[in-house]
């Protein structure tokens, strides 16, 4: 009979191991953004997360309309803002754009809620952003400096352009007088830099923050990899957004009213159909006192 091998007594647990074990078993979001898996996207997926923000929309409606007012009111004062100050307001126009993301906020919680079979509340999705406020402030921060590089430089085309500030006199059709093509080219040029820049980074991040217990940083780096693995889809993607948006402008803003919530909810459906949901296999490890 062979004698036993002798067991060695569990290592000594500290409480800051201790703590540290608990919070990976109650955290397993917190991972690499190199790590998290991502899905295989398809062209016809866009598609299918509009309809699925359609079903969010009329099974919430309220909700949604109370939203897309928020989204029609800003387009109207952008519109009074320009009529005495064109230049700055394509400048801030760019604010516009970063804002949609946090005003859907809310609508992406009402989505978690209804894919989770429960009531949505208008209330709760206004208050969306307090159980994840720390992270969500760090990525505001990192967008309003791209918005600031972005209006400055919105400016400067003007300036080089015009020499100076132009006075338009409200009209946009002045502005886009085909004598001015040198600064059209040069103000979309700019325009689609930093929105490229912007969306690459925002596609899929605050939903991801607002879902799971990840920090800004990997919400950020998941979308950019998203975006640069699947540049096609999302680049499609991207263009359905800029596509529905720019007809929902054009009846006096009054398409935002649908077409703003919609996006919203479909926002949300992207990440869930482009980020793996992680799988925690067993009970959670036991902490060793």
């Amino acid at each position: 009979m062979s004698p036993q091998t002798p067991t060695r007594p569990a290592p000594e647990t500290t409480p800051a191991a201790t703590a540290a074990i608990a919070a990976a078993a109650a955290t397993p979001d917190r991972v690499s953004a190199l790590d998290l898996a991502l899905n295989p996207l398809r062209f016809s997926d866009p598609f299918r997360w509009l309809a699925l923000g359609w079903r969010d929309f009329i099974r919430a409606p309220g909700i949604g309309v109370f939203y897309g007012l928020v989204f029609m009111v800003m387009g109207w004062a952008l519109l009074k803002v320009y009529e005495h100050a064109p230049a700055y307001t394509l400048a801030l126009s760019a604010g516009f754009l970063l804002m949609g993301p946090f005003l859907c906020l809310g609508l992406y919680r009402v989505s978690q809620r209804l894919e989770a079979d429960q009531k949505p509340d208008l209330g709760d999705s206004l208050l969306a952003w307090d159980t994840r406020t720390g992270q969500l402030a760090i990525f505001g921060f990192v967008l309003l400096v791209l918005e600031m590089l972005w209006g400055r430089a919105t400016l400067v085309v003007f300036a080089v352009s015009f020499d100076g500030m132009p006075d338009f006199k409200g009209s946009l059709l002045a502005l886009l007088d085909p004598e001015n093509i040198g600064f059209i080219t040069a103000w979309a040029a700019v325009g689609a830099l930093f929105a490229g820049l912007i969306f690459a980074v925002s596609v899929i991040s605050i939903p991801m923050i607002l879902d799971r217990q990840t920090d800004a940083i990997t919400a950020g780096l998941t979308s950019l990899r998203l975006v640069l693995t699947q540049t096609g889809v999302m680049l499609w993607w991207g263009a359905l957004i800029a596509f529905i948006t720019v007809l929902a402008l054009l009846p006096w803003f009054a398409g935002l009213l649908v077409a703003g919530p919609v996006i919203g909810h479909a926002t949300w459906h992207a990440y869930r159909a482009a980020v793996v949901r992680p799988v925690v296999d067993g009970p959670a490890p036991s902490v060793v006192h």
